[in-house]
């Protein structure tokens, strides 16, 4: 009778074992599998963290990124693309604003609302562009890459 519940023992604790060392296995499927998401996602992130950095290199951006080597000298004065205002000629007149020719020959759509103020010399006009008017806009740009106008201001005599 000893005997048989010794064996009886050993067989539960060989169970046990077993158990102990399925579960095991199954942990490290699950961490080898968690691990190697975490790979690939680390290698995405990479990726695109890169590709945004270089992204005004390869398209038109500034020659040494945005920052360069600031600690040099100053970028280049014609290394940025002008966000928030530009210099130029108006080049064609729609509902919404205008079309001007900016520096670099960008063509920049410039949209006026109610509230743009627009001035000609030291008076305020409302909107009367035409062609060909020399103009200094100052705003905001909007995620279609248009500059919402907050100030206009006209000069003729260039």
């Amino acid at each position: 009778m000893l005997q048989e519940k010794q064996k009886n023992q050993n067989k539960l604790s060989t169970d046990y074992l077993k158990w102990i060392i399925f579960a095991l296995i199954g942990f490290a499927v699950i961490i080898l599998t968690f691990g190697a998401g975490m790979l690939v996602g680390g290698t995405k992130a990479r990726f695109s963290y890169r590709w945004a950095e270089s992204y005004h290199k390869n398209f038109a951006g500034p020659r040494n990124g945005f920052f360069g080597d600031w600690r040099k000298q100053p970028p280049f004065p014609g290394d940025f693309v002008e966000g928030h205002g530009s210099f130029g000629k108006i080049i064609k007149l729609n509902d919404a604003g205008f079309v001007m020719n900016g520096r670099g020959d960008i063509e920049k759509i410039i949209i006026t609302t109610p509230d743009t103020i627009i001035k000609k010399g030291m008076q305020t006009i409302n909107d009367n562009f035409k062609v060909g008017d020399q103009v200094v806009v100052i705003g905001t740009p909007n995620e279609q890459g248009q500059i919402e106008a907050k100030l206009i201001r006209i000069f003729n005599n260039f």
